[in-house]
């Protein structure tokens, strides 16, 4: 998006400003392929556009500039994509229910192999040219950039895969015909973590280098979190049992990793130079608007190229409908189908304000107005998924818009690290060494936690009190920090593999949607109360047996006076503005567009009628209705099928009624009781070898996992 090739000689001595703003976008991009094995780098301006070509290797939309943000973030509590078919699906990804012949695997398999062979041909190259040398700090900080880029393509390779093909090795210095031996995870981990270590010696400083390149810190980051998962639960191949999904496992020497973890986290923390910024939607509509913040939340930026590449705030955000190919407005055209569970708003405290910052409960389309002139309008979303309000195509400030006929390609950055990260991630592994949290871990979940109750810190002291209480509290609160702050970062269910939580998470989702629809059609599900008190309610004060059927809305009017004219003030001073229920979301820096004042979105089914609604001193306004969790078919007294099948290679309900969990791909009767869930099956999260590498493989690489 900005400083991309501006990649000074003398860096070091050229220290940047914390905040900048676009600048050029890799004018000058070498693909290392395009170098012979005869070639070697005789001036750094070659070595520079070379890395360039591999940074670009990384943005592709088969990688990390689509796939990574949407197509491979499978379903949990938080992230959500909805199916309504009763039956198998090749490329069902998100429910756990693919093939090897899907074409969204092939398509980021070979994207991340291309990567890393340009990455080894980089590194190589450089390490045999007349400049290479270890005291040149740019080159070495060229070097340890694409080795970062390397791990991180193996190491989203090895959660979502397994074990894996592996080499540090140019494919040239083996033949055309070589096939690459898959390697054990943790020999692959291993063996990045010992890379990374070396390479992060040598590196510099975002506030030198930009945090869309690779630094010291993110080099840092990355040994934490791969040393994070590989000390954490994985699933393995039975191997000797075709129709086997694997068992969850972790390494004997697991603390070992927990200790690397911890130590590299807190190398970024003490470094300090990173903090978070105050406000936690700002760090979002930054990117949003082609700004950068060296010595903020993000560690690592992944730099799109705007107009060029990158969807993020194209499949995030509201949705936006074009007309004939264009909008009425100069934003262009938004997806929006990178979603959130429609439970997920529930899951978080009363006063958090990143629930009503990240859940959107509107969209956009276009009308035909009284003079015959299109025009457009905003509309509430009620749906079985709400939007991801974090990034948006439309939260950019106008002078800088992408165009009416424009979709996709936003250039908006997504932060594939951040110091919430870091923080979150030095909590964790420090509890699980300890006998119970200490001071600094008990610190960096309260930075955390606190940001989000920027007029309550107060009100939450309690909390943190009792999360620190014992070591499983703690790991417990550490985990729904997580789950409040990483909405669409690609997270979630990867925390809830390496906790080995998954497999409960998923059925407690199901059952949220399940019940939902069964209350439509006056048949309690009589799992409510087990769902209450799992997601932190009592039984008689919980939300799932309560859902409004009726939310109550009307445009928001930014000139709306407010009764509440102190806590209104003060929630402004914080960047924040206040809903009509007295919850907070944050003010989106185009005004352009308008949103919805949503009355009663967490209410009880006991809502007020339209006509009771006055709140406070708000201005007259026409408070429109739509009814939600209309998920009950009438005539078979059964939820909807989108409540039935969005977890279908797991849990599903049959038209019968009966529901089934999978195990080993056959059909088992759900528990009984939800008061021991301990022998519950893995979940099948990883993803097939795609059947045409198995093919040229010519029979080296075997499918396991029942697939």
């Amino acid at each position: 998006m900005k400083i991309k090739n501006i990649f000074l000689t003398g860096m070091a001595a050229a220290a940047m400003t914390l905040t900048q703003t676009s600048c050029s976008d890799f004018l000058e991009v070498d693909a290392p392929s395009s170098y012979t094995e005869e070639f070697v780098f005789g001036q750094e301006s070659e070595i520079s556009r070379a890395l360039n070509g591999v940074y670009a290797q990384a943005l592709v939309g088969n990688l990390y500039g689509n796939a990574y943000q949407s197509t491979f973030i499978l379903n949990s509590d938080v992230e959500m994509q909805i199916y309504s078919t009763n039956s198998h699906s090749k490329t069902s990804y998100q429910r756990f229910d693919c093939d090897d012949t899907g074409g969204d695997i092939q398509k980021f398999w070979t994207a991340a192999y291309k990567l890393i062979e340009s990455a080894n041909v980089f590194i190589k190259s450089v390490e045999k040219s007349p400049l290479y040398d270890k005291s040149n700090s740019t080159i070495m900080q060229w070097l340890g950039e694409a080795r970062c880029l390397r791990a991180m393509a193996y190491h989203d390779l090895v959660v979502m895969f397994g074990d894996v093909p592996f080499r540090f090795n140019p494919a040239a210095d083996d033949g055309a015909e070589y096939v690459i031996p898959v390697a054990d995870r943790e020999t692959i981990q291993k063996a990045l973590i010992e890379d990374l270590k070396e390479a992060s010696r040598y590196m510099q400083y975002a506030d030198v280098v930009t945090v869309e390149r690779c630094s010291k810190e993110f080099a840092q980051g990355l040994i934490a979190r791969i040393a994070l998962t590989a000390g954490g639960y994985s699933l393995r191949p039975i191997k000797d049992n075709a129709k086997s999904y694997g068992i969850m496992q972790r390494p004997e020497n697991y603390r070992e990793y927990y200790e690397i973890a911890r130590a590299y986290a807190d190398s970024v923390i003490t470094a300090g130079k990173h903090k978070l910024n105050p406000i936690y939607m700002n760090t979002f509509i930054d990117e949003c608007n082609y700004r950068i913040v060296n010595d903020g939340d993000p560690i690592f930026e992944l730099p799109f190229a705007k107009e060029s590449t990158g969807n993020t705030g194209y499949i995030q955000g509201p949705t936006y409908n074009a007309y004939e190919g264009k909008t009425v407005h100069e934003w262009g055209e938004a997806k929006g189908n990178a979603r959130l569970n429609a439970f997920y708003r529930f899951l978080f405290h009363k006063n958090d304000i990143r629930r009503e910052s990240v859940n959107g409960l509107w969209y956009y389309s276009y009308y035909t107005n009284a003079d015959g002139a299109l025009a457009d309008s905003v509309y509430i979303r009620s749906d079985y998924t709400v939007h991801n309000n974090k990034w948006s195509k439309l939260w950019t400030e106008p002078g800088s818009e992408l165009g009416a006929d424009k979709g996709g390609s936003t250039g908006i950055n997504f932060p594939y690290m951040r110091y919430a990260d870091i923080l979150l991630m030095y909590a964790e592994a420090d509890n699980e060494l300890t006998a119970s949290p200490s001071e600094k871990a008990q610190e960096c979940l309260a930075l955390v936690h606190n940001r989000a109750f920027p007029l309550n810190v107060a009100d939450e002291a309690a909390y943190l009190a009792e999360a620190g209480a014992s070591k499983e509290a703690f790991q417990k609160a550490v985990l729904d920090e997580r789950k409040w702050e990483f909405a669409g970062e690609n997270i979630r269910w990867r925390d809830l593999v390496r906790t080995n939580t998954y497999g409960e998470e998923i059925i407690y989702s199901f059952l949220r949607y399940y019940s939902a629809g069964m209350q439509n059609v006056g048949s309690p599900s009589g799992y409510e109360d087990a769902i209450n008190i799992h997601d932190g309610y009592t039984t008689d004060a919980g939300y799932i047996d309560n859902l409004p059927e009726r939310i109550y809305y009307h445009e928001y009017e930014s000139s709306e006076p407010n009764a509440y004219a102190l806590k209104l003030y003060k929630a402004q001073l914080y960047g924040y503005t206040v809903n009509a229920d007295m919850s907070y979301f944050a003010k989106y820096p185009n005004q352009t567009f308008k949103s919805l004042r949503i009355y009663n979105a967490y209410a009880t089914k006991s809502a007020p009628t339209k006509s009771t609604i006055t709140r406070g001193n708000f201005k007259a306004a026409q408070w429109n209705y739509a009814d939600f969790y209309q998920w009950g078919n009438q005539n078979t007294g059964m939820p909807t099928d989108q409540c039935k099948y969005s977890f279908y290679g797991y849990v599903r309900c049959d038209d019968g009624g009966n529901i089934w969990i999978i195990r080993d791909g056959a059909l088992e009767q759900f528990p009984a009781s939800l008061d021991d869930l301990s022998n519950l099956p893995p979940v099948r999260y990883i993803l097939p070898y795609p059947n045409n590498v198995i093919q040229r493989a010519s029979g080296v690489y075997k499918n396991y996992y029942g697939y």
